[in-house]
């Protein structure tokens, strides 16, 4: 039977020490019952050297019983391969878990499980192109610190393992105990921007109105999802002439306006950090075709994709 508040760290040699100890630090100080299983129940080597004990043999966990189920990442640089009785394991908890999240990369265990087949899902920034490349049936979002698609969540890298686990906290105990854990922690409850931080909606004045926050928010988790003006008038049931208006007063430009400014950052952010071409940065990045995306970037920035990639293409990529 699935107890509210029972955490599963689903743990192997090798997993990266932050994405474990960030959400497991937010779950304990809100009084959640978190336990790591790894294979056979052994102490599994986290990416640091630093040893970790668990608590459970994950083959002896029952899928009936486990009410949230996280996967924490693993390095990749050195093409790092998730064991089969690994991937396993977490394809039977996380069909029968209640919600299933991931830490930074462990949505690559995830989509080897099948468990992000067809879903909206997010990983660290430098791993989102070859994520959306190795699984074509992810629908990955770049610049999401977390992407919620039923009841599998996703989360960026590293320390966004943190705001996923608030999220968790606020959506079981409600805002007020989350923000009380964020405080503690000394960490936002809800950080500003995406994993790019982008600068379109941090320079934005936060809008008087929480619906047309809700907006701008949205644009920026979800870059490629459909920002027209009749979508996002339907959203807050207003007429599109409503939504002109105060979007114009408030954030100084029109909607569509903001939208093109978010999708260019958002496909700067994959030029810089990624080897995937052009057309799939277009496509991903909401633009729906890489000669619609150079002309943005012509008029916008003056220079085409491919040269500003060149010139800014960071070192890590």
């Amino acid at each position: 039977m699935k107890t509210e508040g029972d955490v599963i760290v689903v743990v192997g040699d090798g997993v990266v020490l932050l994405d474990v100890a960030g959400p497991v630090q937010v779950l304990h100080a809100a009084g959640y019952r978190v336990r790591l299983a790894s294979p056979g129940g052994r102490a599994v080597v986290s990416d640091t050297g630093i040893p970790l004990g668990a608590e459970l043999a994950v083959e002896d966990v029952p899928e009936t019983a486990v009410d949230t189920v996280l996967v924490p990442g693993y390095p990749t640089v050195n093409g790092h391969r998730h064991p089969p009785e690994l991937i396993a394991h977490v394809r039977r908890l996380g069909t029968g878990a209640r919600r299933t999240t991931s830490a930074c990369t462990g949505a690559y265990l995830l989509a080897e499980a099948g468990l992000l087949d067809g879903r909206r899902a997010t990983t660290h920034w430098a791993e989102c192109a070859k994520l959306a490349r190795s699984f074509p049936r992810v629908r990955v979002q770049p610049d999401a610190i977390y992407v919620r698609d039923g009841p599998v969540i996703t989360s960026a890298g590293v320390t966004a393992g943190i705001d996923l686990a608030l999220a968790l906290v606020e959506e079981d105990h409600g805002p007020q105990v989350a923000r009380t854990a964020a405080k503690y922690l000394v960490v936002f409850l809800q950080r500003p921007g995406g994993q790019s931080q982008f600068s379109v909606r941090s320079t934005v004045p936060p809008p008087r109105s929480a619906g047309l926050r809700q907006v701008l928010d949205a644009v920026v988790a979800d870059p490629g999802g459909s920002h027209t003006l009749a979508a996002m008038a339907e959203r807050l049931a207003v007429s599109e002439r409503h939504l002109t208006r105060p979007f114009r007063r408030e954030v100084g430009s029109t909607p569509g306006q903001y939208v093109e400014r978010v999708r260019l950052e958002a496909a700067q952010a994959m030029l810089e950090s990624s080897d995937a071409g052009v057309d799939t940065i277009a496509r991903m990045c909401g633009f729906g075709s890489d000669e619609s995306m150079r002309r943005v970037f012509l008029r916008l920035l003056g220079a085409l994709p491919s040269a500003y990639r060149a010139r800014f293409r960071t070192t890590t990529a």
